[in-house]
């Protein structure tokens, strides 16, 4: 079988499979998803000695720490991985809600129903819980989905999705309502970006790289994000406690995600900037700084250049801007933010209003870390259902 046809027996077979995932009643969809999440507790060691190739693979081609915190699964991270699962399980089920429904002059009701958009291809990089991620709202939401996880993480992702697969054949439903593509030539994405007859949506997850690569090669619908370059603007009137613990969880929890802070902005008449910057050097983040900020600490700062205000590192390096007001501030974050996250920390009412209606960004934070910019901490889920036309006529 040649990569076509690969591929295109895959796209095939999930397709078939969506039309029947998509007529389950709600407790069979949410008994998979407890099935996962019971099997990713009870297969957690064979998970974790998989994912193990994967980052030995990773340390001997000298990918970075960060990169391989990506990659690295563990108890705690498998623990969660299956209670996110569980969560989704519990939510309600978006399918079949009729919504908004009207009487029209004519006597016709009209009314808008969600229904499952039907394939829901995934294209995704080093993270192997995007694969459970995905699996799972793709179940609950009625769709099925086609995963192309990243070459770094095969291994991780294939003892995974036996799990899921498990789960679906204990149900009695189609292996092929989830499907990974096992295979890691480069020319199968391609392949697959083409399967519009099979595929109503592809969503990259991943780097600058890779979504401009599937949104220039598909031709099915592309649902896409930007870079994750995430600021944070410390104001004059900021708690220097407060300060350094929400700059410090924003950059260094987990700096290779795309939530984590890029680029910290410090008001001029911030009185502990020098506390904040050495609190940052001293969890091991490189600091990129303007000329002020190189001031302060000269031989623990690099000067930044010109593209590091746009640069996405995801790992331990930061540029840091000193600036003379809050418009300023906003300023910078309209010339080089990706509309990811963006946080002010201020004593300041008005300005934290101000930043918050000013800002244009998919999540703006008050006296928060962009950390908490994540799906399941605003109990949101992904509801992949297009609303189509109800009719009925009344009378």
């Amino acid at each position: 079988m040649n990569s076509r046809e690969y591929i295109e027996n895959i796209c095939r077979n999930a397709k078939n499979a969506s039309r029947i995932i998509s007529n389950l009643s709600t407790d069979k969809r949410n008994k998979i998803l407890t099935n996962i999440a019971k099997m990713i507790r009870e297969r957690k060691d064979f998970i974790i000695k998989e994912n193990k190739k994967d980052l030995e693979h990773a340390k001997e081609a000298g990918l970075t720490s960060a990169f391989c915190d990506r990659l690295m699964l563990n108890n705690d991270r498998l623990e969660g991985m299956a209670v996110s699962v569980e969560e989704i399980s519990m939510l309600d089920d978006p399918v079949g809600k009729i919504e908004k429904i009207t009487v029209r002059p004519s006597g016709i009701r009209v009314g808008q129903m969600r229904v499952p958009v039907g394939v829901v291809a995934v294209i995704y990089e080093s993270r192997p819980n995007v694969t459970t991620d995905i699996a799972a709202l793709s179940l609950k939401s009625g769709n099925a989905a086609i995963l192309r996880g990243g070459r770094e993480s095969i291994n991780s992702n294939i003892a995974i999705y036996s799990v899921i697969k498990e789960a679906l054949s204990a149900t009695g439903v189609s292996q092929d309502a989830v499907v990974l593509i096992t295979k890691t030539e480069h020319e199968l994405v391609q392949i697959l970006l083409k399967m519009d007859q099979y595929i109503e949506i592809v969503i990259p997850r991943g780097g600058e790289r890779l979504i401009q690569m599937v949104t220039q090669e598909s031709t099915i619908p592309v649902i896409k994000h930007d870079k994750g370059v995430c600021h944070t603007f410390i104001d004059s009137s900021a708690s220097s406690e407060m300060a350094i613990d929400i700059a410090v969880n924003a950059k260094v929890q987990r700096p290779g995600v795309c939530n984590a802070m890029e680029t910290l902005l410090i008001h001029k008449d911030f009185p502990q900037k020098e506390s904040l910057l050495t609190s940052l050097i001293e969890k091991g983040v490189e600091i990129r700084g303007c000329g002020r900020t190189v001031e302060i600490i000269p031989n623990k700062i690099t000067p930044a250049a010109e593209e590091d205000w746009d640069m996405e590192y995801l790992d331990l390096i930061l540029s840091v801007k000193i600036v003379d007001t809050i418009n300023d501030a906003i300023d910078h974050i309209a010339a080089f933010g990706s509309g990811h996250s963006e946080a002010i920390v201020s004593a300041n009412y008005e300005n934290c209003e101000r930043f918050l209606k000013e800002v244009d960004s998919s999540a703006v934070f008050a006296n928060a870390s962009t950390r908490f910019h994540d799906g399941g901490a605003f109990e949101l889920i992904c509801q992949l259902q297009p609303q189509v036309q109800i009719l009925h006529h009344h009378g």
